[in-house]
């Protein structure tokens, strides 16, 4: 399960998706969920960067505290407000890292999962729109997971699933049948993704130093 993400400025990035930016980029070394990050969706046939908040919002959720900022793609047909929302509400949420942890003698360790070239990572999510009676509307997302590969499992056993940046505009478009983006989410590829230990500063969310997201070690890759 994604519980902490790092997002360095991907815009940057020659392998990043084309898009219009209508709120500027949310950065942090790390981000926890019930927050405000950044998100790609289509409007009016444009990819669009929108802020929207990290835990899914229908407008019939009384307790903001319940929203859910995952869903498992092996289940989403079984809450409506993730059938729906898969249907006709798809988005991606640009990031360059994903924080997992792996129990161990002295506690848990944690790793951060990336490309292995370093590239940002597409993660597929849903989203929602939450308009209240009085106030602004806002929107809200949840990550798709998926089970994680080889390389992964030892510290986390499920992963936001990983877009390839040549299938971003398919799975943003509302033109998409159902069952085409459902064949786009899956467990990444084996030879995509690395993790490498980081400091255990990044246990505490309120630590936004961005050297906690630095490595202390070397990457683990997949080698046959």
């Amino acid at each position: 399960m994604a519980g902490r993400l790092h997002v360095d400025d991907w815009t940057r990035h020659p392998q990043r998706p084309a898009f219009r930016g209508i709120d500027p980029p949310v950065l942090g070394p790390n981000l926890a969920p019930r927050r405000w990050l950044s998100m790609l969706r289509r409007e009016a046939n444009v990819t669009v960067l929108r802020d929207a908040f990290w835990g899914l919002t229908p407008t019939w959720l009384k307790v903001l505290d319940q929203a859910p900022h995952c869903a498992r793609a092996e289940s989403l047909d079984e809450r409506p407000m993730f059938r729906e929302a898969m249907a006709q509400r798809r988005c991606l949420i640009p990031v360059t890292g994903i924080y997992v942890w792996q129990p161990g003698l002295r506690g848990k360790q944690p790793f951060m999962v990336t490309h292995t070239d370093r590239s940002p990572l597409l993660l597929a999510g849903i989203w929602s729109r939450y308009a209240p009676d009085t106030g602004e509307s806002r929107d809200s997302f949840a990550l798709i997971t998926v089970p994680t590969t080889e390389v992964i499992s030892p510290m986390s056993d499920r992963l936001p699933a990983v877009i390839a940046l040549s299938q971003a505009e398919e799975w943003l478009s509302q033109e998409t049948s159902l069952a085409s983006a459902r064949n786009l989410i899956g467990v990444a590829d084996r030879e995509l993704l690395g993790a490498f230990p980081v400091s255990r500063q990044v246990n505490d969310p309120a630590n936004q130093a961005w050297a906690c997201g630095y490595p202390t070690g070397p990457m683990r890759v997949w080698s046959a």
